[in-house]
């Protein structure tokens, strides 16, 4: 999926999107973005509320690394269920392999996460898994194949698992390298990096 320049989209949707834009560099850069967007403001260009909803559609499609296509999908689905759309469409985002595997720790971001399930370090219940976007259910054991247990991919991991912190629905044990998706995705608003709920105000406008 082709996205265009990152520090651009970063400005935008903020640093958390690309590892890219985690930087000092970077910050300094949209610290100079903000000041003059703070003076068109005086100036009396405010955004709208379709410019807002946009800006949080934006952040949520591109932090999972989702075309416009699979998002709507998702999105659809979440308006189509008799629970709480919000809860459905965080639920399903987080029930994705690579979702998995960044919640987990194995992986820093959700794009390497994105690529670990791509080039076939994962299994799931010992079965190789290449789509990022597989389902995983409550219970499903991923762990990290065997011929990739020695690579620098997962060098130090038990290390670096020690301070990181997992949500309630997953589980992982950095010594047998194995975890279980132990009950299905709770939905939080400090566990989304955007607006769900003005999302579906952008999708039924």
């Amino acid at each position: 999926m082709k996205l265009g320049p990152q520090y651009k989209i970063c400005k935008r949707l903020g640093s958390s999107i690309f590892e890219k834009c985690q930087t000092r560099r970077f910050a300094l850069s949209k610290e100079r973005s903000l000041e003059n967007a703070r003076k068109n403001r005086r100036r009396g260009r405010g955004g709208s509320d379709y410019s807002r909803q946009l800006i949080e559609k934006q952040k949520l499609r591109l932090s999972y690394g989702l075309t416009e296509r699979q998002f709507s999908t998702y999105v659809s689905k979440a308006l189509e269920s008799k629970v709480n759309p919000q809860e459905t469409l965080f639920s399903s985002l987080e029930s994705r392999l690579d979702a998995i595997a960044y919640r987990m720790g194995i992986a820093p971001t959700r794009r390497a996460a994105r690529q670990l399930v791509s080039h076939g370090h994962l299994l799931v219940n010992g079965k190789r898994i290449t789509i990022p976007s597989y389902h995983v259910s409550v219970n499903d054991v991923i762990s990290v194949r065997e011929g990739s247990r020695q690579t620098g991919l997962f060098e130090g991991l038990t290390e670096k698992l020690k301070e990181f912190r997992m949500p309630s629905w997953v589980q992982f044990d950095a010594s047998t390298k194995e975890g279980v998706l132990a009950t299905p995705p709770v939905f939080s608003d400090q566990d989304t990096a955007a607006d769900i709920g003005a999302v579906f105000e952008f999708y039924t406008r």
